[in-house]
Parts: C-alpha cells; structure tokens; sequence
C-alpha cells in the first residue's frame, strides 16, 4: 500500500484518494459537519415551500376508482402539493381539475417525472454521495468560486482542492479536520481549516441552483413510489383557498346486509365496507358510495414517450441493400378465437347450500335484532348510478377499513321454496324480496335471521328501487321434488313448396311433470324453475313470472301433502325434402295428414298421379326388355340349330321350318322395340312435364 504524505505536524494528506476515503477510515464529525454546512451554507434547507392540502371529500365507486377531493388554504407566495403514488399518475393527469378562490389565477402544474433517479443525477457536473465528506464535495468544484464566513472575516476566492487530513497514517482511523485551499484575489494560496468555517457560499448564482435541485432530486427518491405534484398561482397577492379534485386507483366498496324476519315487518340492514390503502389518514372526511360501473380505463400519460426518428443522407451516400420479398400466401390468415366465457349454471350453487344443514349451534347467540346505528346514509339518483352520502363525516386511519352503514328500514318480504332441477331433490328455503326502501340496493351477500336466529346466507345482485329479487339462503328438508319426461309424435303442421324443395314445418310436444312432496305439518309456497330450451314454446301453464333464461311457477303445497305441475312445451321446427326424389309412398303419407293445406293437397295429387304414371311407365319398358331379352335368346338358339344342319344330308325341310320361326321371331322382336321407343318417348314426355310442375310450384 502507498503511503499517504504527511501534511504539516501528525497531519497525513488523503487528497490522493480522489473523493473516497481509503477503506476502514470513517469520518463521523464530518458527516456531520457536511450535513450542517450543506444546508445553512448552500441554501439548500430552504426549498420551495408547499402548502398540503388535506382530504374532504372521497367518492368510492364500484369499477376500481375513487374520488377524491382535497381542500386547503395556500399561503402567498407558496405553492399547493399533492403526493400520489406512481401507479396513481396516469389517472391523476387526466382527470385532474383546479378551482382556485382567493385572488389569482393558476399559472401551471409541475410534477415529478419518471426519468431514473441516476439518470437525472448525470446531468450535474459533481456527485454527492451517502456519508461522503465535505472536503471531497468541494474538491470536484475546483475552480469555482466560493466565500467563506469566520465570524466576523469574509474570505473570497477560487477552488484549488479539497482534502481531509489524518492525525496518523491508517489504519488510524481518528479524523482530524478538513482543509480548503484557495487562490485569493491578492494571488495568495492559502489553506484553512473547514471546521473553523461558520459558512460557506458559491458566488455563482447557477452553480447554487444546481446543488439545490440535485438535492431536490435526492429527497423526491426516497420514496420510490411516491411522486408530487406542485400547483403554482400567478397574482395571488394573499392566501386563497385552492381546492383539487382527482381520480385515482381504489378498492372497490363492498356491500353486506343483513335481513331480519320473523312475526313483524321484515327489516333490511345494509353496511357498506370500504379500505383505505392511500398511505394517509381520512379524517372527518365527507363519505359518498356510488353503486354502478361507468367506463374507465388507464391512458399512459405519465411515462415520457419518444418518436424514433429516421436518419436521412444524401442518395449518393447510401449504400443499395439487398431486398427481401416476402412469400405468398394462399389465404387470409384467420385471427385466434376467443373462447367464450362458461357459465355456471344456477344448479351447480346447490352443493353450497347443503352445506348448511347443520343446526346452528347452541353457542350462538339466540336473539339477533338489527344494529343500533346512526341516521341512514343519504341516498340519490346519479343519472343511471346511485350514491349513498354518509350522514357524518367519517374517518378511517391509514391501511385500515371500516365498516359504514348506509341503510336500515322495513322491506316487503315474502317467505317460500325454490326448485331448480340439478343433483339434489330438495328445494331451497328463499324469500321473494320486494325493494321498497326507495333506494338502489347494491349487490352483496346477505345474510337471513328468522325468529331471532341465523338462518342461513344468500347472494344478491343490484336491485333497482320496487323491483323484486329472489334469495335463497338453505335447504328445505322436509319437502321433496321428482319429474318425469314425456314426448309425442312429431305432427307436421304446414308444406311448402319453393324450387323443386318439399318444406314442411314440424311440431313436437314434451311435457315435463313435477311432483312435490310436502312432510311437515304446514303449507308451503314453491316456486318451480323450469329453464328456458332453444328452440321450444311453452304451451301450458302460465308461468308467474318469465325470467331471461327459464319461466317461473308458483305451486302450493298442502300440509303434509302432494302437488303436481305438468309443464308442455313445443318444438317447431323445419325439414326439406327435394320433391323429386319423394317416392310414391311418401307422398300418400303426407296426403293422409288431415292438417294440409287445399292447395298443397291438389298438388301432392297431381304429383302422385304423374309419379304413379311413370311407375306404371317403367313397369312396361321393364316388361318389354324382358320380352326383347327372350325373343332374342330363342333367336339365337334357331340360328344356332340352322347353321348346325345346313350341312346335314335329309334335314333341308327342318331348316326351313326353323327359318319359318326365326323370321317371326324377328317379327317380333321388331315390334316390341317399336314398343319400347314409344314408351320411352312417352315416359321422357312425363318425366319433362313432372319436372316442368315441380319447378312450377311454389306456395
């Protein structure tokens, strides 16, 4: 290791090392003499004053936003400061509004950007860094001009170094004091001592600047996900009141109710939960719930976006490239396919309820009444939204929830059964809910208390104000549901003919028969669910209620007793037959339909006449080949017999009888070809005019 000159009398200098000291030596009086001068010589402790301004107001809505509103009283002369999270900005820089009372006008909004802190720092011409001393700071100003204060003396001159000097070579490590030396006006070098300086200031108005901001920008790190914003005024010779409104990222309010049955009134209890996760504390601010989903969506206005641009030169200075031609394609490429969403159906949620047929505890609290709370929350109509205002300002600490009620009040509420066909055969416990509370009820769970006792728990979606909702919060054991399935016959109920197409339209009935067993000793009221089919009509009976994916019946239930509903229903639907290849027997089937229409009647007969004639057209020339086909084997056996006597002695008079019968044979055979031309000419002629009817006809 080199050693270190000594500087003057158990003085050794560390200028050598550049900024750094060497490792093992630390400098604690330094720091802290760094941290003192940095900020009572430099300037650099008073930054630009801004003024907070607090929460007042917050609006929570239901699609992931909130709004906030802060109010507060700016100085004169002072800028407002809003600190937001960095995933916060986008939504910050585009909803952002300002109203300013007081005098003044805003002049303009500043924020932090989002360039890296260590990008930020490059651009200034020295580095401070963590516990470095104050002697290597200023040595990387040298030639910079700077005034030194002790007491009563000012010392002005230009940076020649910077050093701090040790009592003993290392691995001492006792610090000693830190000297400056300086090229006086007079021409005089000279060197003094840091410690004993009560100030320092550079002349050089920039260069003051510069160490400001480098500060400024170390502060605004430390929180790495933290980022302010300023706002300035223009001609506010007072304090005004200046008041910021902003969306931003928030968890959604979620909604849980209680509802109360029992001999009285049924009552509806609604509490509203809400999270605060903004790392600050809501005090005494005003509360509103908003219940509905307007659009939102995130725009990156935040990040600093950039163009590349393209470099141009001169033709002649460019060199010529190979291209490259891209091969072709047969067909257009088709984009993938989103697979669309499964739903659950309503019958898959049965295994939850069985769940809850266990008999609530005997350590449970027996008696449940509703909640002894403040007024209701405020509610109004907010075009097609709804919001409940807290009645008292509300406040919640920082990373904390709270629990708020927003409704209390009587409600229209009727006990029964619902039956939905899935794995279990027991309807559910449910109560038809009417909303007569004169307000929007936001979607949540519910949970039942019947006689004072927990009755199980239920799930419902946003209710408009008088419209009605079906809840269903356990299992009905003592009441049971069976069905059965029938179908008919299909029964054709319309032909149409349209180019050569027999079209007929078909009806098919199914009934579907629900029986339900009532064991316990009281009357019941059960709802059947019966799901909507594509493709079908319901016939009988009318249901009480039709709902987007099924219909709904109600059925009562004796004590102890049975009741049966038949549900019909009816497909329609269409079949197509090319009208020349209906045989014979098919259309005498649809000429035995007594629903068929006249006119398709008196075609259906035309046609069965003209098929029937080539039938019996076909049966001749199927005759006729089979009588050419036997005149032309015994032909063939006599000519045989001819030619194999011709050249027997004695047999002339045989030939000639054999030639007798040949020649009529072939008389024959000439006349049942005549026969059979015409009956081909006559069966293209029928054939032609079936064709010519059955492109004719249209109905």
């Amino acid at each position: 290791m080199s050693s270190y000159p000594k500087v003057g009398k158990g003085d050794y200098d560390t200028s050598i090392l550049g900024t750094h000291a060497p490792p093992g030596i630390v400098y604690p009086s330094m720091k802290v003499q760094s941290i003192a001068r940095a900020a009572l010589s430099f300037g650099l402790a008073h930054t630009v004053l801004a003024a907070e301004l607090p929460v007042r107001q917050i609006i929570l809505y239901k699609h992931g936003v909130g709004y906030f509103e802060r109010t507060g009283t700016v100085p004169a002369g002072e800028s407002a400061r809003l600190d937001f999270k960095a995933s916060e900005m986008n939504d910050v820089l585009k909803s952002l509004s300002i109203t300013q009372k007081g005098g003044g006008k805003v002049s303009g909004l500043r924020y932090d950007s989002s360039i890296p802190l260590e990008e930020k720092l490059a651009e200034f011409p020295f580095r401070i860094e963590a516990g470095q001393p104050l002697s290597a700071i200023l040595d990387q100003l040298r030639g910079a001009r700077v005034e030194l204060q002790f007491g009563a003396e000012k010392v002005s001159g230009v940076i020649v170094g910077a050093r701090a000097v040790l009592a003993a070579p290392p691995p001492v490590t006792t610090p000693s004091r830190e000297q400056i030396t300086l090229l006086l006006d007079s021409g005089d070098l000279k060197t003094y001592d840091l410690a004993a300086a009560s100030g320092i200031r550079f002349t050089d108005p920039k260069l003051q600047s510069q160490f400001r901001d480098y500060l400024t920008a170390v502060a605004s790190s430390r929180s790495v996900d933290k980022r302010s914003l300023f706002i300035d005024s223009a001609g506010a010779p007072s304090a005004r009141e200046v008041i910021a409104s902003y969306i931003v990222p928030s968890p959604v309010w979620k909604s849980s109710y209680r509802l109360f049955l029992g001999d009285t009134a049924p009552v509806l209890e609604g509490w509203a939960i809400v999270d605060n996760t903004t790392g600050e504390d809501w005090t005494n601010v005003r509360m509103s719930l908003v219940s509905g989903k307007p659009i939102s969506f995130i725009s990156e206005l935040y990040e600093p976006k950039y163009i590349a641009r393209l470099t141009a030169d001169l033709p002649d200075q460019q060199a010529v490239a190979p291209t490259v031609y891209a091969g072709a394609m047969n067909g257009a490429m088709r984009p993938n396919a989103m697979p669309a969403p499964q739903m659950l159906a309503d019958s898959n949620r049965l295994e939850q309820f069985n769940k809850l047929q266990q008999p609530p505890s005997a350590g449970l609290a027996r008696q449940m009444a509703p909640s002894t709370i403040t007024n209701e929350a405020l509610a109004q109509e907010r075009g097609d939204l709804f919001e409940y205002t807290i009645a008292t300002p509300v406040t919640v600490r920082k990373n904390e929830s709270a629990m708020l009620p927003f409704l209390q009040g009587k409600i229209e509420a009727r006990r029964l059964l619902i039956f939905s066909e899935g794995p279990s055969r027991h309807p559910l416990q449910a109560a038809e809910l009417k909303n007569t509370t004169g307000k929007t009820l936001d979607g949540g769970p519910i949970t039942v208390f019947d006689a004072n006792t927990y009755a199980g728990e239920a799930l419902v979606e946003t209710v408009k104000a008088s419209d009605k909702r079906l809840i269903s919060y356990a299992v009905d054991l003592g009441t049971t549901v069976t069905t059965a399935f029938e179908t008919k016959s299909a029964v054709t109920r319309e032909v149409h003919f349209n180019h050569g197409l027999l079209i007929q339209k078909v009806a098919s009935a199914e009934t579907k028969t629900y029986t339900a067993s009532n064991a316990d000793a009281k009357a019941k009221t059960l709802i059947l669910e019966h799901p909507k089919r594509p493709g079908f009509e319901l016939l009988s009976p009318k249901p009480s209620e039709t709902t987007a994916t099924g219909y709904r019946f109600e059925l009562a239930l004796p004590a102890a007793g049975t009741a049966k509903l038949a549900v019909s229903e009816e497909r329609v639907y269409n079949t197509s037959l090319q009208i020349s290849n209906l045989g014979t027997d098919q259309i005498g089937v649809f000429l035995q339909n007594k629903t068929l229409p006249d006119a398709a009647r008196r075609a259906l007969t035309s046609l069965l006449a003209a098929k029937n004639k080539l039938a019996d057209l076909d049966r001749q020339l199927s005759a006729t080949n089979a009588q050419t086909e036997s005149l032309g084997t015994d032909a063939k056996r006599l000519r045989d017999n001819i030619g194999a006597l011709n050249g027997v002695s004695g047999q002339q008079a045989q030939v000639q009888t054999y030639a007798a019968k040949l020649a009529s044979i072939e008389t024959a055979i000439a006349a049942v070809q005549d026969k059979r031309a015409n009956l081909l000419q006559q069966r293209s002629d029928t054939q032609a005019a079936l064709d010519t009817q059955i492109a004719a006809l249209e109905f």
